[in-house]
């Protein structure tokens, strides 16, 4: 860069020339001050430059940053109230709602699985792999659960817990078997919850609720499918080996697991 200064007796003026040829007026980031003519002079105006008090942002780019003023809106947005919450931001009541049914949603299949386990646990059904299988059933939506408690708090909802339906305590069938019909049930169960986790995606991105939706799919849609996946090949497999000893195979799979 090269600074120029053209001189007259009328008027000075200062201009920014670039290597590229290129002029950019820099007279809001500079100001000149001039001194009397003198003899040696020669009829030239002298002038000196210094830096201006205008900001360079302002300048060049137009944008003005003003943290202060504009965090009085916001400011205006804390509650002052004990009982409310100071870190709610952009959650809506509706977002909410959905997150409190779908805490019940995961304690319900928990509260199933977890009856399922009771049963495959008797001494007169004795299918321990089965029984082992839901028991971590049931503590994995239990997890699930709890971690929907955990993001509600965090973005200031409060948990409301709900009721819980009475599970089935017996799971024998007829032409099935129990280790048959008692897989259909978790499977149906399972695309169950993931037909409410897309249920709840939906009233996030309704709402614009960017963070919740990601939420959801990042730690409940992908594991879903996979166990769905997974649930799914257990299916066929008890189909294919039928009752009796076939099933007893298969529970030693689980329980080997």
């Amino acid at each position: 860069m090269l600074l120029k200064t053209v001189s007259s007796s009328s008027s000075s003026a200062l201009s920014l020339v670039s290597f590229h040829g290129g002029i950019k007026d820099v007279s809001p980031l500079l100001s000149s001050v001039s001194s009397p003519i003198d003899s040696s002079s020669k009829g030239k105006l002298s002038v000196s430059v210094r830096a201006s008090k205008i900001s360079t942002a302002d300048a060049l780019s137009g944008v003005v940053f003003q943290p202060f003023e504009e965090v009085k809106k916001e400011l205006d947005l804390v509650p002052t109230s004990s009982d409310l919450s100071l870190a709610r931001q952009k959650y809506s009541d509706e977002c909410e709602a959905a997150i409190n049914e779908q805490i019940n949603v995961e304690y319900n299949l928990s509260y199933v699985y977890h009856a399922m386990y009771a049963y495959f646990d008797r001494d007169n059904v004795a299918l321990k792999g089965l029984a082992k299988f839901f028991k971590e059933s049931s503590v994995e939506e239990r997890e699930h659960a709890e971690k929907l408690m955990e993001y509600q708090n965090k973005r200031g909802g409060k948990v409301k817990l709900q009721s819980i339906v009475v599970p089935l305590s017996e799971f024998e069938h007829v032409d099935k078997g129990d280790a048959l019909y008692g897989m259909e049930l978790a499977l149906s169960l399972e695309k169950l919850v993931n037909e409410k986790l897309l249920n709840l995606h939906s009233v996030a991105s309704k709402n614009g609720d960017v963070h919740l939706a990601d939420f959801i799919e990042s730690e409940f849609l992908t594991e879903q499918v996979e166990a769905i996946k997974k649930i799914s090949e257990y299916v066929a497999q008890l189909r294919r080996v039928g009752k009796g000893h076939g099933t007893w195979h298969f529970n030693q799979m689980l329980l080997e697991q």
